[in-house]
């Protein structure tokens, strides 16, 4: 008996007595509750980064409108410079919007920012729309458009020796 309990141990066939107990043995895997605070965990953190990202909102608006005015502005500079044409941006402060001479689209801002604008007293309307004007040597009336969103605002300021535009953050 002996021998044919050796070989059978040798060819790695279970006896009966190497199968495991079931009283004895730890279970391996996760329970509930170690599940259900890892996914806690989880969820915290995703509404955390959610958080942070919806308070950059504001932030995201006002430097979005102040380079897409910044880029209409260079636009209305190129085109003065390249067609030996008066060109003008045309702010409208109660519709918070501007238009570029020769383009037939109005681009908006939101109504959420608050838009000032100085530029020189002839290149203001009734309707209340202030005009920058760049002229065909490169030179503008000039002047500075401010663009507010609570606590955050933005400044553009265009030379009007030059016509050089520059965007800072105060």
């Amino acid at each position: 008996m002996k021998g044919s309990r050796a070989l059978l141990t040798q060819n790695r066939y279970m006896t009966p007595r190497s199968y495991p107990n079931p009283t004895t043995s730890r279970q391996r895997g996760f329970t509930l509750l170690e599940l259900t605070v890892v996914l806690l965990v989880v969820v915290l953190g995703f509404s955390v980064i959610g958080l942070n990202l919806s308070s950059g909102n504001d932030s995201t608006k006002i430097k979005s409108a102040s380079r897409d005015i910044v880029s209409a502005l260079r636009y209305a500079r190129g085109q003065a410079l390249m067609t030996r044409k008066e060109t003008t941006v045309a702010i409208n402060l109660s519709g918070n919007s501007y238009k570029v001479t020769d383009r037939d689209k109005q681009y908006t801002i939101p109504d959420a920012i608050d838009l000032t604008v100085v530029t020189a007293q002839t290149e203001l309307t009734e309707e209340g729309t202030a005009n920058i004007r760049f002229f065909p040597d490169g030179s503008s009336t000039g002047g500075k458009v401010k663009l507010g969103l609570g606590s955050i605002e933005w400044k553009i300021n265009i030379n009007w020796l030059t016509g050089q535009i520059e965007l800072e953050n105060e």
